[in-house]
């Protein structure tokens, strides 16, 4: 009799302990750091507004959203899995413009030929 009974305390104990368990909070994606630090490296004595910083944040996740989901359709044509650095410069050649595009790509080539040789 003693143990159905002690089962059932330890059940509604389980249930109470995971009621009081902590949500943790979503992570928020920000470039906001990164975006002040390259306004520092292009323009020292400028400043930037929190709404206008809020807007670029946008921008970027924006066109980051864009370029990998154009990337993500070439490697589903491809009919491959994996993102590569190809597909990311070939969708960045189709989502930015003209000159725009050759100096993304350029730095995009230059950051990945960095990345691999510290490996």
């Amino acid at each position: 009799m003693k143990s159905k009974i002690q089962q059932k305390n330890n059940e509604i104990k389980k249930k109470i302990e995971k009621s009081d368990r902590t949500i943790k909070k979503k992570r928020v994606i920000s470039y906001l750091n990164y975006i002040y630090k390259v306004l520092k490296q292009v323009h020292n004595e400028i400043g930037i507004s929190s709404k206008a910083i809020d807007s670029m944040n946008s921008f970027v996740i924006d066109l980051f959203d864009r370029i990998t989901t154009e990337a993500n359709k070439l490697s589903y044509y491809n009919k491959s899995k994996t993102l590569t650095a190809r597909e990311i410069m070939t969708g960045v050649r189709l989502i930015i413009p003209g000159e725009l595009a050759k100096h993304a790509i350029s730095e995009g080539t230059k950051a990945v030929a960095k990345y691999r040789s510290s490996i």
